[in-house]
């Protein structure tokens, strides 16, 4: 025991390692070298083929990825003009005429490492090398299959754009182009993961991005010495702030280019992971959980009336259940006499205690949940059936759970789906405000909401405020926030995330705040 402790402590206490600096081959002259090193490299794999050639006494070979390139215009776009070209003098005369008169293609990029080589040719370039030159050149014909653009399915709204991320970066790099025309939008991109070598894009406005936040991020990505990054979630806990155990991610997630380019706006940072139909919003504030694009779309007193019933659904999610154990077991006298009787007597006809019988209810649906999430989309309604039969009629007729208890059980899980985004950190604190009822009572529930809350306060998102525009309050911001002003008043000021109040951007960009 004592040795398992002492693993635990060295794995959680144990600085990061530094991202080491990977060493690089340059090619060589020799096209017979530089193929041999490749297939070395990839160990003959099947998907790497490799066409020789030779034209005039010069010979030429063509690297790529199989399935990664568009065929049609490798064979049409790179081969047939290389080949039915005319080539004299030296080889880099040869390689020149290449680059500059036999191929017109947008992306055309002079590689000198091996590294280099692996890199392109797996994102779907096709490599053209010359024996005798020590260069190469590679030419963007990606051809790759992927999924067409479509309406997100967690960020369904009713006006508005049905246009979603979509896998390839390149793709949804353009989808926020379409919408953001001015050269103060930017792309920067960067490579993570020292195995997958996976392309991320910054996507920011350079004329009201905050230079230290965006200093500190890159910061942070530099940082991160990953292996594989195979989805945005896999980034994201570097973003956060250091020694932050909070329920909540000061790291927002949006599969709308829509929703991205309004944050961009806001002086926001967008991040790009390529094969992910997701991007990462940094800084993230708490009350834009309740912000969805509807709210712009519809008249102002319908947008402020919806985003109550968010904030009320929320508290309903994490509490209702808690506080229903806590009055129940500690404080019956706060139910209403008609409905006393009736819940004592639901109380009294069920085995299990009041709190581990709500316990029990919320595992099962949990279950449930993620039971029909998991298994294929035909069982789905086998999944409903089921759940119907045993935890509601069946269940209840059986006296081995209350009416009441079920009801309250419902209603949680009904208002949890209201904010999509906010239901891991629901599910998680509504046990917890169980277990704190069933213990403590009222006093309990209340004791833990002020953890949370005071939890939720000190936690800060790049220096951020996390409870900005609340807790520091703005009266400009707040227009936004409880209550969604009309666009009139929302587009005579405009407000950006480094202007919140409290925050403490003009430090240092040490990552230790």
């Amino acid at each position: 025991m004592y040795r398992f402790i002492n693993e635990l402590k060295d794995i959680y206490q144990k600085s990061e390692p530094k991202k080491k600096e990977e060493k690089t081959t340059p090619l060589s002259k020799s096209l017979d070298e530089n193929t041999a090193i490749l297939e070395k490299r990839f160990d003959k794999s099947a998907d790497l083929t490799i066409h020789k050639m030779t034209l005039n006494g010069i010979r030429f070979g063509i690297i790529t990825i199989e399935g990664m390139v568009n065929k049609e215009i490798l064979a049409f776009g790179v081969i047939r003009p290389v080949s039915n070209e005319s080539y004299e003098g030296t080889p880099e005369e040869a390689f020149r005429k290449i680059s500059d008169t036999v191929l017109c293609t947008s992306e055309q990029i002079e590689i000198e490492t091996i590294e280099d080589v692996d890199k392109f040719i797996m994102s779907g370039f096709a490599v053209v090398a010359v024996d005798g030159y020590a260069k190469m050149l590679a030419l963007g014909i990606q051809g790759f299959s992927f999924r067409s653009v479509s309406e997100p399915d967690s960020d369904v709204v009713q006006r508005g754009s049905k246009e979603g991320f979509v896998e390839p970066l390149r793709i949804n790099m353009s989808l926020i182009r379409r919408r953001m025309k001015t050269p103060k939008m930017k792309f920067e991109t960067m490579t993570i993961g020292s195995e997958s070598k996976t392309d991320i894009c910054l996507c920011y406005m350079t004329d009201i991005v905050s230079p230290s936040i965006l200093r500190k991020l890159k910061k942070r990505l530099n940082s991160i010495n990953l292996k594989t990054v195979m989805a945005s979630g896999y980034i994201a806990p570097y973003l956060e702030q250091k020694g932050d155990f909070s329920f909540f991610s000061g790291v927002g997630i949006s599969e709308r280019p829509d929703t991205v380019c309004g944050k961009i706006s806001e002086g926001r940072i967008a991040i790009l992971v390529d094969g992910t139909p997701s991007a990462l919003i940094v800084p993230f504030l708490f009350v834009e959980y309740f912000q969805t694009l509807d709210d712009y779309s519809n008249r102002a007193y319908f947008a402020t009336f919806t985003r109550w019933l968010k904030y009320i659904a929320f508290f309903i999610a994490i509490m209702l259940p808690g506080v229903y154990v806590a009055v129940g077991s500690f404080h019956p006298e706060l139910f209403p006499s008609q409905l006393l009787g009736k819940i004592a007597g639901s109380i009294a006809a069920t085995p299990m205690p009041l709190g581990v019988e709500t316990i029990v209810i919320h595992f099962v649906y949990e279950i449930m949940r993620e039971a029909g999430l998991r298994m294929p989309q035909p069982l789905g309604h086998a999944v409903s059936i089921v759940g119907a039969l045993v935890i509601g009629e069946t269940a209840v007729n059986a006296g081995l759970i209350g009416a009441p208890t079920l009801m309250v059980v419902a209603l949680t899980a009904i208002c949890s789906y209201v904010i999509p985004s906010l239901y891991a950190p629901t599910a998680v604190l509504r046990f917890l405000f169980i277990i704190a009822g069933s213990f403590l009572g009222i006093w309990g529930v209340m004791l833990l909401f002020c953890m949370v809350l005071v939890n939720i306060c000190g936690k800060k998102s790049f220096d951020i405020p996390y409870t900005a525009p609340v807790s520091p309050f703005s009266m400009t911001a707040m227009r936004d926030v409880f209550v969604r002003a009309g666009w009139k008043l929302l587009s005579k000021s405009t407000s950006t995330i480094q202007s919140m109040p409290g925050t403490e951007i003009q430090g240092s960009d040490d990552d230790d705040d």
